[in-house]
């Protein structure tokens, strides 16, 4: 009974998008050293990476229903231990970009043409660590980084605000958009890959809970699992959402 649907729902979009479309891998050899690599910072939005992992064949999907028991391979944070398709130990919060400015410079030194994705938390980008590393990755001229800011409402708590602008004297290239919308998110990653010299970020504009009605923009779902009535409603809508996108 915990878990945190809020911050899973706010990144699915992004998730499914690298993983279906976007990004160079193989779930049949997941460890091939010429895969596109992805760091999920925000480490606490497990669900969301574990469910892309499993509908893309990096394992099966009733494993998903072991979330968070002690013998699971899924545990709250995701573990290179345990689970296929992870390539970083994340939870920690700002430590996750700084590991992926890691595997982008190795990329570098290398010789390899693989490319590294990170996503960041609203919330996270408080961490000091995450600055060091925005501008450890801008110093290296690291190209073949593209990180995700999903941005939501925290100005009140310690503002970090303005985002882009911060970035953007980070020496960073920057892309804003929804976080909701297909057509914008395949827009942004196609030009960071385009564009050579500096790293990438994607500021996304999201919705904490996104799709769930009594979820959204409702901090309390942070780290809140929902009853088995809550469960029921947020299902029957996200299978609505579903039905609507295929008809």
């Amino acid at each position: 009974k915990s878990g945190h649907p809020g911050g899973s729902l706010s990144c699915v979009d992004i998730l499914t998008y690298l993983y279906f479309d976007h990004m160079n891998i193989d779930p049949q050899d997941p460890k091939n050293e010429d895969r596109d690599r992805f760091v999920l910072s925000k480490g606490h939005a497990a669900p969301a990476l574990y469910s892309v992992l499993a509908l893309r064949g990096f394992f099966p999907v009733e494993e998903l229903k072991t979330l968070r028991k002690s013998d699971s391979m899924l545990q709250g944070h995701p573990s290179v231990k345990y689970t296929p398709g992870v390539d970083m130990c994340t939870g920690s919060l700002g430590q996750g970009i700084s590991a992926a400015c890691g595997m982008a410079l190795g990329a570098k030194l290398a010789g390899k043409d693989f490319r590294v994705f990170t996503v960041l938390g609203d919330g996270e980008i408080q961490e000091g660590q995450v600055w060091e590393a925005a501008m450890y990755a801008s110093a290296k001229g690291l190209d073949n980084l593209v990180a995700v800011q999903i941005d939501g409402k925290i100005a009140e708590v310690n503002s970090p605000y303005p985002i882009a602008e911060k970035f953007k004297s980070f020496g960073w290239n920057v892309l804003e958009i929804s976080a909701h919308s297909f057509d914008e998110i395949d827009a942004a990653f196609n030009a960071a890959a385009e564009f050579k010299g500096k790293p990438s970020v994607i500021v996304a504009s999201s919705v904490k809970g996104k799709g769930v009605s009594f979820m959204e923009d409702q901090v309390g779902w942070h780290g809140t699992a929902p009853n088995a009535e809550q469960y029921e409603q947020a299902m029957s809508e996200l299978n609505a959402a579903l039905a609507e996108l295929e008809a």
